[in-house]
């Protein structure tokens, strides 16, 4: 976004004269500063004369033309706004304010600005650019109206683009502007961007590197290769291409510092996420969406939402995360409405042309499904995409779940002990439905060792229902009888005796028609005698009176 002024035409040499020089060096000229883009140099210089009476022409206008390029909007704006406040003020002024206005995101303010400043193409720009952020369609298409065929003003135009998310559109205006004007070599930066947004990462590298080979320490250039890689390979790979840029204290690090500290945050997992981005939420879009990523990885719901619930999404990333926290939020209350605002947020960018053929997309409709309960169609779409997440441990969960819930047991319980997150592996869904998936495919014993594992909670009995019914309904009655027993020993419900008493009887049915092991019927009588219901004396002579005559020790 090109917002910044040109440079005024009015002097900037000083007057000759007085030329000091120091160990032979001679004092730096303004306008060699300014055009080496060494704008800290420029301020400095200009503060000196200042402090030492030799009065530059414009000092004022030029620090705070420095300022801004450096940046420093709170130091621009200060010396922009003394100027306003002198008599004898240049009108074009109050466009430069409006300007920095604009960048400290004091959006009513810059508009104010903007409209006392004579009309200008620097003018119309930024009133399109605010258009834009008041979401005010009809002064965004009376500004267009009055954009022209001029560089300054397609690349106005390419960044709106790029802000409403029509990346190939902006794509479209730099490369065009390229073809006539091969040196202007940030645009390959601009649409690197772009390409990055389309999920592109290997083409926005190949792109990016023609720009830095010219600027090997170009900070917005250095980040955005850094967050290739980071979507390329993994964190650790990012991050090492930002220690160069870290190290550096030059003037083009200090203008992205607080982007490189928020993308640190996210290529380290979120280490030191309260410190960082908090303060960024307003300044760095992003950084209100990975603090509420933050929030949902620490199974802090509540927080998540109150960060968000207030968010206009107007991306697809946007309208996914406020999904993911409503359907987060809707599982933890239990509550119904939250759910359907996720499953309809889902659906939305799901049927969306632009994402309904991307993984994202994708997604969004297996968990719409998800949702909905129709684990069939969640099934097509994971099975889709099911290529790119082979070691993906949340998408090997909803995928195992979905299988599981269409009866298909045996691929199900494959897929769960793919998972390697103990996270994961230690939630009751994870293990209620391993448990099913285990007695499902005739291995009782295995979900019987999840419950031993688990510590007494409502969760373990919860898991001995489970067993208990299952284990019942698969005819795998020894198994259904343990946990019956324990169920019976924890709470003294009718049912669990009943439905222990069934299994019971079902285990000695078993060895009468020799598909269970005769010795199991000790312990069967064991189970028997802990319960003092008066039906157990009679079912236990009866068991007792066979094994006599088959020779079964009990």
């Amino acid at each position: 976004m090109m917002l910044s002024r040109a440079k005024p035409a009015v002097g900037g040499t000083p007057p000759p004269g007085d030329k000091r020089r120091k160990k032979g060096k001679k004092v730096p000229q303004l306008e060699e500063l300014l055009a080496q883009r060494d704008f800290t140099g420029a301020i400095a210089l200009l503060e000196f004369k200042r402090h030492v009476g030799e009065q530059e022409e414009d000092a004022d206008l030029w620090i705070g033309y420095s300022a801004f390029h450096l940046g420093d909007y709170k130091r621009a704006l200060e010396e922009y706004e003394a100027l306003t406040k002198q008599p004898a003020c240049n009108p074009d002024v109050w466009v430069n304010l409006a300007c920095t206005y604009f960048f400290l995101g004091m959006y009513t303010q810059a508009e104010q600005a903007a409209l006392k400043a004579p009309k200008s193409r620097l003018q119309n720009r930024l009133l399109f650019h605010l258009a834009h952020k008041f979401s005010d369609e009809k002064k965004l298409m009376s500004s267009h109206q009055n954009l022209q065929d001029i560089t300054e003003d397609q690349l106005s135009l390419a960044s709106i683009h790029y802000m409403r998310s029509h990346y190939q559109e902006a794509i479209d205006i730099y490369k065009r502007i390229l073809l006539d004007n091969r040196e202007y070599l940030a645009l390959n930066v601009y649409v690197a961007l772009c390409y990055y947004k389309l999920d592109y990462y290997d083409v926005s590298q190949e792109v990016l590197a023609v720009y830095l080979q010219q600027v090997p320490d170009s900070t917005i250039a250095l980040n955005l290769k850094a967050c290739n890689h980071f979507r390329l390979y993994n964190g650790k790979a990012a991050e090492a291409e930002l220690k160069n840029l870290t190290d550096s204290a030059s003037s083009s690090f200090e203008f992205g510092k607080e982007l490189i500290k928020h993308n640190l945050v996210v290529f380290r997992g979120g280490e030191g996420a309260l410190q960082v981005l908090p303060p960024l939420v307003d300044v760095i879009p992003e950084a209100r969406l990975n603090l509420v990523i933050y929030y949902l990885r620490q199974d802090d719901v509540q927080e998540a939402y109150n960060l968000i619930k207030d968010l206009e999404p107007t991306a697809p990333q946007e309208y996914i995360l406020k999904g993911v926290v409503n359907a987060a939020l809707g599982q933890e209350m239990g509550s119904r409405d939250h759910l359907k605002i996720a499953q309809q947020f889902f659906q939305l960018v799901g049927e969306s042309a632009s994402e309904c053929d991307t993984i994202p997309g994708r997604q969004c409709m297996s968990s719409c499904f998800f949702l909905l309960r129709q684990f069939g169609n969640v099934l097509i779409y994971l099975n889709s995409v099911k290529s790119y997440f082979y070691n993906d441990d949340t998408f090997n969960f909803n995928y195992a779940q979905a299988k599981a819930a269409m009866g298909n047991f045996s691929e199900a319980e494959e897929v769960f002990l793919l998972i390697q997150s103990e996270k994961i592996k230690n939630d009751f869904v994870y293990l209620s439905w391993l448990a099913r998936c285990y007695i499902m495919n005739k291995k009782p014993q295995l979900a019987w060792k999840l419950y031993l594992k688990m510590e007494t909670s409502g969760e373990s009995f919860n898991l001995l229902q489970i067993i208990a019914n299952d284990c019942y309904r698969m005819h795998q009655f020894y198994y259904s009888a343990k946990a019956f027993d324990v169920l019976e020993r924890l709470d003294s419900n009718p049912e669990h005796w009943e439905g222990k008493r069934g299994a019971c009887v079902g285990v000695f049915q078993m060895i009468l028609a020799g598909r269970e092991a005769k010795e199991t019927l000790r312990e069967v009588l064991h189970l028997l005698k802990s319960t003092g219901n008066s039906q157990v004396e009679y079912i236990v002579r009866i068991m007792k009176k066979w094994a006599k005559e088959n020779r079964v020790p009990v």
